[in-house]
């Protein structure tokens, strides 16, 4: 049994909720992309449209969740993140699940609403909605995580202020004051 810290996750380990985070879920963090991939793949075999916008939107929005998505993921498997702490990773996850979310949910509707009913179109709508549902778990996941970590900063950059406030040695000019 792993303890409370452990659950956390490891430095570098890879996810099965929100890419950074060492919680368990039901789905891995692949199941996003694979989603967004297979939600594209549905919505390539459509030969012909009359109105062709929502298509094309949904193409966009599949591809570009895939493309982000798996980007993030190979960052995120090959501990390549580590390499650039300038980055919030914590807040890059949020942004592109939250955005994912709300575009794959939008492109849906908008599929749904306009297609032809041939079996490609159905399924990717229904791919499409499963996406929506997947990424906005990671989006509530990743939220819960995002502001962890904030409080986390937020407690030791106090804890450092107090630090720095009381070390008085490593302060010359205080020290020319007190005497």
């Amino acid at each position: 049994m792993r303890s409370g810290e452990e659950l956390d996750g490891f430095e570098g380990e890879a996810s099965s909720t929100s890419m950074i985070s060492g919680a368990s879920s039901p789905y891995q963090p692949t199941t996003e992309p694979i989603l967004a991939l297979i939600a594209f793949i549905c919505i390539e075999t459509i030969m012909e449209c009359s109105p062709c916008e929502g298509l094309y939107f949904f193409e966009f929005v599949s591809c570009s969740a895939f493309v982000v998505t798996g980007v993030l993921l190979i960052l995120f498997s090959l501990n390549l993140h580590v390499r650039i702490p300038q980055i919030n990773w914590n807040l890059t996850d949020l942004v592109n699940t939250g955005l994912s979310t709300f575009f794959f949910f939008i492109a849906s509707i908008v599929l749904a609403a306009l297609n032809h009913k041939t079996g490609a179109e159905i399924a990717a709508v229904i791919f499409g909605f499963l996406a929506t549902a997947v990424y906005a778990v990671n989006t509530f996941l990743a939220v819960q995580k995002w502001r962890v970590s904030v409080h986390q900063q937020s407690t030791s950059d106090y804890i450092r202020a107090r630090t720095e406030s009381r070390d008085v040695d490593g302060r010359p000019e205080i020290q020319r004051l007190d005497t």
